[in-house]
């Protein structure tokens, strides 16, 4: 199965955290909750999460991990 996100993002290399959650088509509610659950180690990292960029990558594994549906 191959997995996509949306195309018209595939040319972005990196994603705030309102254009990350905007990608996976969520609220930013909801993706700091899924960074805090599946990425963040630390305070100092829950802490960042506004202020951190995102990868299309990271927004793959956020989205199997949200058990979201994924483009084939």
């Amino acid at each position: 199965m191959i997995t996509t996100l949306p195309s018209r993002n595939a040319a972005k290399a990196f994603f705030s955290e309102t254009e990350a959650a905007e990608a996976l088509g969520i609220s930013t509610d909801r993706f700091r909750e899924l960074v805090k659950t599946h990425i963040a180690q630390s305070d100092d990292e829950v802490s960042n999460i506004g202020a951190t960029t995102y990868q299309s990558s990271d927004l793959l594994i956020l989205k199997l991990l949200a058990k979201l549906p994924v483009l084939v």
